[in-house]
This record gives C-alpha cells, sequence and structure tokens, in this order.
C-alpha cells in the first residue's frame, strides 16, 4: 500500500510570522486548529511536526494566512532598503536618533501580570526559538531602529519626527543599496551597541563587523523584510559574547561618561544581566513591540515580558526617577547621544568584508593543501605489511663462556691427525659373520 506524501508545511519562523501577522494569538489559532496552545507552540519552535488531519488542517490555514498578508499589501515589498540619507552623506553625522516613543508595559501585551514572578518563564529552557536574526521582527522595526531627527537637536530633546525615509530605487547596485544601509543605521547602531557594553571601542567593531556579514549575505539580507533588524541582531550577539572579556584590548577599563547621572545609569545598565539589558534597549531604547522584542531575542513573549520587567525593577531600585517608561526612554536616548561615536565609512567596511572573505579562502585553501600533504606523506611512509617488533635479548645462564682461540695441546693435535687420516666417507662398515 502507498503511502500519499504528506502536506507541505512552511518552516517554523514561518509559521510563527504568519500567525503574528494575522493578529492571532497562540490560543486563537490553536482553536481554529481543533488543538491546544501547547502543541501549537510546539509546532511554532519546531520541536514537532503535525500529522494527519491536523497537518492537513494546520496548513490550509496557513495558506489562509498568507493569502491574507499578500491580499492587504498594496504594492510588493522592494529589494533594497529603505533609506534616509543619499549615499554621499557622511556616515558619522547624526542622521538619526536612537529610539521610538516607548510604549507600556501591562498585562493585557505580555500576557502575564506585571507582578508575576515568572520565574519559570525566566528560564532559558522555556523560552521558544525565536526568528533568527530579526527575520520576523515586526514591520515598525525598520523605523524603531533608523528613525529620523533634526541634526540640531539637543541630546536628550527626545525623538523628533524628522523627514520620512525614501525607498532606495530599484536601479541601484548592491554597493550602492549597502552603502545607503550603512549610512542610514549605522550611527542608531552604534549608540545602541554603546549602551549594551558601555565601551565605544567595542560598539562600533560590532556594528562594523554586522555590516561586514550583511555584505558576504548581501542578497539575503537585501531581500529580508527587515534588514536592519538582521544587521542589529548580528551587532548585539557580537556585542554581548562572553568571548569579549577575553581580549587583551578589552581588559582595560575605558573613561566613563563625564556627566555623573549618566555614568550612574550606564554603570546600572552593565549590572543587569545580558538577555534583560538587551531586552530592555530594544522595548524602552530602539521602540520595538514586545513579540518583535521577544523574536528578535529568541525568546517566548511571557519570557520577555518578564525580563523587561525585572530589568525596569532594577533601574527603579538604583534610579526611582526611572521608574517612568517614558523619562527611561528619553535617559537612554540622553545618555546614547552624548557620546562621539563614529563609524567607519561604508566602502571601508565592504573592503574590509571582501578581505576577510579572501583570508578565509586562503587559510581554507592552506588547510586543505596542508591535510592533503599530511595524507599522502603517510600514505607513503606507512608500512604496507605487518612486522612483528623484536624481542629483547635475555641472558641465557650455564653457557661457558666464549675464549679466544690460542696453540692446540697434543690431545687436540692428536685428535685432529686421527680425524684427517680416517676415510672421508666415515668408518668401515661392520658386516656380520656367522660362527
Amino acid at each position: 500500500m502507498t503511502r500519499s506524501p504528506a502536506t507541505p508545511l512552511p518552516p517554523p519562523k514561518a509559521r510563527r510570522r504568519l500567525r503574528e501577522n494575522a493578529a492571532l494569538t497562540q490560543a486563537q489559532l490553536a482553536a481554529r486548529v481543533g488543538v491546544t496552545h501547547e502543541t501549537v507552540r510546539a509546532w511554532e519552535s519546531g520541536r514537532t511536526t503535525p500529522r494527519g488531519r491536523k497537518r492537513e488542517a494546520y496548513a490550509k490555514l496557513l495558506t489562509t494566512l498568507a493569502e491574507e498578508a499578500a491580499s492587504r499589501q498594496a504594492e510588493p515589498v522592494p529589494v533594497v532598503v529603505a533609506v534616509g540619507a543619499g549615499p554621499g552623506a557622511p556616515a558619522d553625522e547624526a542622521t538619526d536618533s536612537l529610539v521610538l516613543p516607548a510604549k507600556p508595559l501591562d498585562g493585557r501585551e505580555s500576557g502575564i501580570e506585571p507582578g508575576a514572578s515568572g520565574a519559570g518563564a525566566e528560564a532559558e529552557s522555556g523560552a521558544e526559538p525565536g526568528a533568527g536574526a530579526g527575520a520576523a521582527s515586526g514591520p515598525g522595526a525598520v523605523s524603531g531602529a533608523g528613525a529620523v531627527s533634526d541634526a540640531g537637536t539637543e541630546p536628550g530633546a527626545g525623538p523628533l519626527s524628522g523627514p520620512e525615509p525614501g525607498l532606495a530605487p530599484l536601479g541601484m547596485t548592491p554597493a550602492q543599496a549597502f552603502d545607503a544601509l550603512y549610512e542610514f543605521s549605522a550611527p542608531a547602531l552604534v549608540r545602541q551597541a554603546y549602551l549594551l557594553t558601555g565601551r565605544r571601542e567595542l560598539a562600533r567593531e560590532s556594528v562594523e563587523r554586522a555590516f561586514q556579514s550583511a555584505w558576504e549575505r548581501w542578497p539575503e539580507v537585501a531581500r529580508d523584510r527587515d534588514p536592519v533588524g538582521w544587521v542589529r541582531a548580528t551587532a548585539y550577539e557580537y556585542a554581548l559574547s562572553p568571548w569579549q572579556r577575553f581580549r587583551l584590548r578589552h581588559r582595560h577599563p575605558e573613561p566613563p561618561p563625564a556627566d555623573p547621572g549618566d555614568r550612574t545609569l550606564l554603570n546600572t545598565l552593565l549590572r543587569l544581566p545580558p538577555p534583560r539589558r538587551r531586552t530592555l534597549v530594544l522595548y524602552d531604547g530602539v521602540g520595538l513591540g514586545l513579540p518583535e522584542t521577544a523574536a528578535e531575542t529568541e525568546a517566548s513573549t511571557p519570557t520577555a515580558a518578564n525580563r523587561l520587567l525585572r530589568a525596569r525593577e532594577a533601574l527603579a531600585d538604583r534610579l526611582p526617577e526611572l521608574a517612568d517608561p517614558q523619562v527611561l526612554h528619553r535617559r537612554l536616548a540622553e545618555v546614547a547621544s552624548a557620546e562621539r561615536l563614529r563609524a567607519a565609512r561604508p566602502p571601508t567596511v565592504r573592503r574590509g568584508s571582501e578581505r576577510r572573505a579572501r583570508y578565509r579562502t586562503r587559510a581554507a585553501i592552506a588547510f586543505t593543501v596542508a591535510l592533503i600533504g599530511t595524507t599522502a606523506l603517510t600514505l607513503r611512509t606507512a608500512p604496507t605489511h605487518y612486522e612483528p617488533p623484536v624481542s629483547p635479548g635475555e641472558t641465557v645462564r650455564g653457557v661457558p663462556p666464549r675464549v679466544a682461540p690460542g696453540a692446540l695441546s697434543d690431545e687436540q693435535l692428536e685428535l685432529r691427525q686421527k680425524l684427517r687420516d680416517q676415510l672421508q666417507h666415515g668408518p668401515e662398515r661392520l658386516t656380520p659373520r656367522l660362527d
């Protein structure tokens, strides 16, 4: 009996993205399919795969959600990314701000009460794998990372709505599109990385490494629904890597901010665990929504909500005036804007990415050649058959020692003469006689 092929399903990340675009919770989608919300969570995380009639119903529902999402879009998503300044604008100018207006966190959005303990949700083992590298960030993620403000505003005055970013023309070359994305989002990403690490050089290096990785995968990044979120997630991962503490250049502390208030806020931020610090910067600093923040940090929405609540509580204990999310939002922008953080030019970043690619290619070729040479030398010098090892010598007792030859004695001379006189073929045969 031939088994019919299973109904195809999109990847787990795409399933979660379709549900979020349709503004459906896991419980609502589970009710429409006829399963529990724990089952839907397992399907979206990739731990289990639906089968049978449930698979067909789930695939049909996802197809309907995809068609509804396509019908809501008036025009196709462009291949290139949104830019806020021309390709010739300086990369170190303050063409965009750090943050968007913060959104209050309540129990309706997070799915939990603000006072809930959340011990189980805080554990990493309970986190759902979200969309990788910002691919599942919401539509507001691009504007959140690069909200445009007037260059002449004072630091800490709050984000001001400037000219809306336009879409780069489709006739741009890949290098021009990459330069536009870099000039649009690099200054803001450097400020965000500075809030995460408290180090100016590490923040600049993290953003440059993230853009170098984006240039190596440019066809994939250019077609991503949130290119800035892709670069932001990569920069955050590099900046918060635990291996940074072993680098010699980062063992010595950098000069702290000149303002005492900024210094206190930055030190308080650095005392937070990296997951909570990242969640706080994304939600209260960048201005992402809670589902987008959870997806970028690869956690479930309740886990992200508990991290945010605990981070706010830690800041409020040290700095009570930051208990208001709007005040915290403004202070984060002030601390990040007070530092003179510069980024490299886009051509420099592209050339660095190309040099790294050439270096890795040459290293791979050299390693392959060395491996082939080692294998050939081993085959050439290896024995073709088994040779048993020679056993070590042992001392034999009772054998007289050998002496040097000397003059023969009379008896030896007589014996030698007797042997010479006898027949060469041995003694004569004895024949029997009859008596």
